[in-house]
């Protein structure tokens, strides 16, 4: 049977106190579904190749691809601040992000709404979007008769204990949709893999890749908005037209990008 793992990453902070600020207002998760055979024997290669090939990177001291570093063409990124270089980079990236396979769920809460329309009770935002990204994740499965677990990204010693237990709860008892028991039954661990970037995951720089892109395209098609004309839109389109997460009839929303409260 096929083992999959959704690879988690974030936008934002969960701080409420924050969410007056409209650059902390939201808090967004996104999860990239790979197939864990499929991740051996097409992804890391492909992905350690482009970064072979651009920035020299060697397998005793890999490079670790971060989208804000890529972003400002920091070090090790140097070699971007070479238009040709960038140029070509960009393409092959967005190639690969077309090509590969993979299904995209993201999760957006407003935390600002949240606090006006939950004044008594006051989920946590980080608890909120995990529980809904993770029952669309274990419906995947379950349509497709699969299993799987789930991989974030180190946050530090106290956020990493406050991940872990948030998604043991959910595995134990449920979320408001779905039972406990399709959770145990599709999901292969209660334990939520955390791992920091620099082990060299290709699934987790993949989705921080991702990340960026589907929080502000999710926030754009909320708003009624177009998708941003940027590098990260075109990471959008891609997601759009491939993807995202849907239901029998083609709807995004609600599906592979949810709104929240």
């Amino acid at each position: 049977m096929m083992k999959f793992r959704l690879y988690v990453d974030e936008v934002g902070n969960s701080d409420l106190r924050a969410s007056i600020d409209p650059n902390h207002r939201y808090l967004s998760l996104t999860g990239v579904i790979f197939e864990l055979e499929y991740v051996r024997s097409t992804v890391f290669p492909a992905v350690e190749s482009l970064k072979t090939r651009y920035f020299n990177s060697h397998p005793d001291e890999p490079l670790i691809l971060h989208r804000k570093e890529l972003v400002n063409r920091r070090y090790p990124f140097h070699a971007l601040r070479n238009a040709t270089v960038e140029k070509s980079f960009n393409k092959e990236l967005l190639y690969l992000l077309e090509k590969l396979d993979y299904v995209v769920i993201t999760a957006v809460i407003d935390k600002l709404e949240h606090q006006r329309r939950y004044s008594v009770w006051r989920y946590d935002p980080y608890h909120y979007c995990l529980s809904v990204l993770v029952e669309r994740y274990v419906l995947w499965l379950e349509s497709r008769g699969a299993h799987g677990d789930v991989m974030a990204e180190s946050r530090g010693g106290k956020e990493d204990r406050r991940l872990k237990n948030s998604f043991s709860r959910l595995y134990e008892e449920g979320s408001n949709y779905v039972a406990a028991t399709t959770f145990t039954r599709y999901l292969t661990s209660k334990q939520l893999k955390v791992k920091p970037k620099s082990n060299n995951i290709a699934g987790l720089q993949l989705a921080d890749i991702i990340a960026h892109p589907s929080y502000k395209a999710t926030v754009a098609r909320h708003l009624g908005a177009p998708l941003p004309s940027n590098f990260g839109g075109k990471i959008a389109r891609i997601l759009e037209e491939d993807k995202y997460y849907r239901s029998p009839m083609g709807r995004i929303d609600g599906w592979g990008r949810k709104w929240l409260p």
